[in-house]
């Protein structure tokens, strides 16, 4: 690899970038990620993006090191918005806020396409990504979570199906976690959890908005149950 080695929360999500394709890294910062998936020879081309000069010109500087120049593109570009759709099959937001991701995939509508596939990393609010994906047709087909030095983190892969999910209380902070198992989803989920019901138990002593405080503790309820059947599969296994 010539040097180029990746953070666990970086190695997640270029572990989720399907072999042979064009990638675009967005909010790219020092190119790594790009560089790292050309470089192993999973990805043909890349295209690093970044909203600000300075990032990309690290970026530009980590290309020139390992003479990538004619692999991997730079762009200067809000989001998405001076991304060729035709130059990337897979899409990869990382190190973003939840919010932020959804409302850059909300205003890029080539991204409703069955042949992209979206690889995110929202570094807060992961429901709020995951509710996006499901009220607008997309399908989350994997997730996986990393401890990194003191931190949790997570990322996805979805892809657009057309199709709609109904959302329970909890699913937009379960997604597919419960699938994928390990101490770091567990341990991810209990902290959402946590969250929850710190938040509904401020309400419901405020005896305020009774609505969201009876959606949060169903959504408690939900991530309670939830890893109860992790940590029995677990034991199961031992």
């Amino acid at each position: 690899m010539n040097g180029i080695s990746l953070c666990p929360r970086l190695q997640m999500a270029a572990d989720f970038v399907r072999a042979g394709v064009s990638v675009a890294d967005i909010g790219t910062d020092h190119a790594y990620l790009p560089a790292y998936l050309v470089m192993t020879g999973k990805c043909r081309r890349a295209t690093a993006s970044d909203l600000r000069a300075q990032p990309l010109e690290n970026a530009k500087q980590t290309i020139r090191r390992y003479h990538l120049e004619g692999r991997i593109t730079t762009c200067l570009s809000d989001g998405l918005d001076a991304i060729d759709p035709g130059e990337a099959e897979d899409i990869v937001l990382a190190g973003m806020g939840g919010e932020l991701i959804a409302s850059l995939l909300a205003r890029t509508p080539w991204l409703r396409d069955e042949q992209k596939q979206l690889i995110l990393q929202p570094m807060t609010h992961a429901e709020d990504v995951r509710r996006f994906l499901y009220k607008n047709g997309f399908a989350i087909l994997a997730e996986n979570a990393v401890r990194e030095d003191e931190h949790l983190y997570i990322a996805l892969c979805a892809r657009y199906t057309g199709e709609t999910t109904a959302c329970s209380p909890g699913l937009p902070y379960l997604g597919r976690l419960p699938a994928c198992g390990g101490e770091a989803a567990m341990c991810f989920l209990e902290k959402q959890r946590q969250r929850l019901a710190v938040r509904a138990q401020a309400l419901r002593r405020a005896n305020r908005e009774p609505e969201e405080c009876a959606r949060l503790e169903a959504a408690a309820v939900e991530l309670s149950a939830a890893l109860e059947s992790m940590h029995k599969r677990q034991e199961d296994v031992k």
